[in-house]
């Protein structure tokens, strides 16, 4: 026990910090223009939230279902398991969230989705806006090419954070079942950062954590 003790989350890195920066430019640049398709998916999901149009539900679950099953082949499967090979074990993850927000999609009852004016919906709306502007933007102030930069649904981190947002702006009870695995992937971002000593090591464990209070908050409320 004493031996695992004197190991560090650095000795379990398999690549560098140069490595895996360097990946998303080579991502980016492999999907070109998938990028500007990704804008204007994250500029509909603004507009379905604030004209709530009666099939907005399965609009923006489509979108986000799109976004995970992309990031998880694009990326997770194509790019980071060529330096880091549980990238395939977690790209299927990524498949079946995407699945189950497809589902979500198609249900005949799909749930509406309200900015409320509560806590919860105030919350959820300031995490939406970190995931689509600011997390994208994390990179290139902290000095990385802005050809690195990771944008929702194209890179994970705002893919998860954006889905995060967007599942506490149902009107009802939680559900809390779509919640996992982008909450999982808050946990691997953050060792993994952390491992890197990146400093932005904490965004997506403190992502994370603001959002299960937000669903806490939302579950009173209903």
């Amino acid at each position: 026990m004493a031996g695992w003790l004197s190991y560090s989350l650095s000795d379990f890195l398999m690549f560098s910090p140069d490595t895996y920066y360097r990946l998303f430019e080579l991502h980016n640049a492999a999907v070109w223009p998938a990028q500007i398709l990704a804008i204007l998916a994250a500029a509909a999901i603004a507009v379905l939230l604030w004209r709530r149009p009666p099939w907005q539900g399965r609009a923006v679950a489509a979108i986000l279902a799109a976004a995970w099953l992309f990031v998880g082949w694009g990326f997770l499967l194509e790019r980071y398991s060529t330096i880091f090979p549980a990238a395939s074990w977690l790209a299927w993850l990524f498949f079946a969230q995407g699945g189950l927000l497809a589902w979500s999609a198609v249900r005949r009852n799909a749930e509406r989705l309200s900015l409320s004016d509560d806590a919860s919906g105030r919350l959820a709306a300031m995490l939406l806006a970190v995931a689509l502007v600011l997390q994208p933007l994390a990179g290139p102030l902290a000095g990385r090419p802005w050809t690195g930069a990771e944008l929702f649904a194209v890179a994970p981190d705002p893919t998860a954070s954006a889905t995060l947002a967007v599942l506490l702006l149902g009107a009802g009870r939680v559900r809390w079942l779509p919640l996992v695995l982008p909450l999982l992937w808050c946990l691997v971002s953050g060792l993994t950062l952390a491992a890197m000593d990146s400093p932005h090591a904490l965004l997506m464990p403190v992502f994370g954590v603001l959002a299960v209070c937000g669903a806490l908050l939302r579950s009173r409320r209903a």
